[in-house]
């Protein structure tokens, strides 16, 4: 598989928590250079990064991160203002103690709060699948199927674990084919990602593959 097509992508991401505005604009400038799909970032950062790059490159940031033990009211107002400033896509973390009490109408009123204040914004729900058992994950791809989610999405990259193969086979092969999945956390080779995609991600959270193609130039 070419470089080109691997970065194509990626959601190109810095969201340490001490990230300066330099960052972000070097991550920018970065991202549009080398074809990424877009930069993942603080929602901090989301306005000064939309007037930085305008229209070269699609601003994404996270919803609820890293835990998702925010309120669905909350969550739903953070990807409301996500959006008045400017991001085009939403990662948002999903409740974790509501999937530990099966609490799954909850979830999917979570989800649709949450995509509806992304008023047409691309949206990947994540589901930390490291903290989940098989039957949770099966059960999320079924919710998130049913939401009108655009991506489901492994992980924040933040807790015990990050993408595995098998998570990623396993949510393409029980998602609607309209749902895509994003692998996220810990993707640090070109061989890696690589197999990452073709498992079925049509995304991939990390900042290793820009750095490994300014590496090679």
């Amino acid at each position: 598989m070419e470089l080109q097509e691997i970065l194509s992508r990626c959601d190109h991401t810095l969201l340490r928590t001490d990230c300066t505005a330099a960052e972000i604009r070097e991550l920018c400038d970065d991202a549009i250079r080398f074809g990424c799909a877009s930069v993942c970032i603080p929602p901090v950062h989301v306005a000064g990064a939309k007037r930085y790059v305008g229209d070269r490159m699609k601003i994404c940031t996270v919803i609820g991160f890293p835990n998702g033990y925010q309120t669905p009211v909350v969550k739903a107002f953070e990807a409301n203002d996500a959006v008045r400033n400017g991001a085009d896509e939403i990662d948002m973390v999903i409740d974790l103690c509501m999937v530990k009490d099966r609490a799954w109408d909850k979830l999917a009123d979570e989800i649709d709060r949450v995509k509806r204040a992304c008023d047409g914004r691309l949206l990947k729900v994540i589901i930390e699948c490291c903290l989940l058992t098989e039957e949770e994950k099966l059960e999320m791809c079924r919710i998130v199927s049913a939401s009108g989610a655009d991506y489901i999405k492994t992980s924040t990259g933040f807790s015990r674990g990050g993408a595995t193969f098998e998570d990623v086979a396993l949510l393409r092969a029980n998602c609607d084919p309209a749902v895509k999945v994003k692998a996220a956390g810990g993707i640090s080779s070109l061989e890696d990602a690589e197999r990452f995609i073709e498992l079925g991600a049509e995304r991939l959270g990390t900042s290793r593959i820009v750095k490994i193609a300014r590496e090679q130039e």
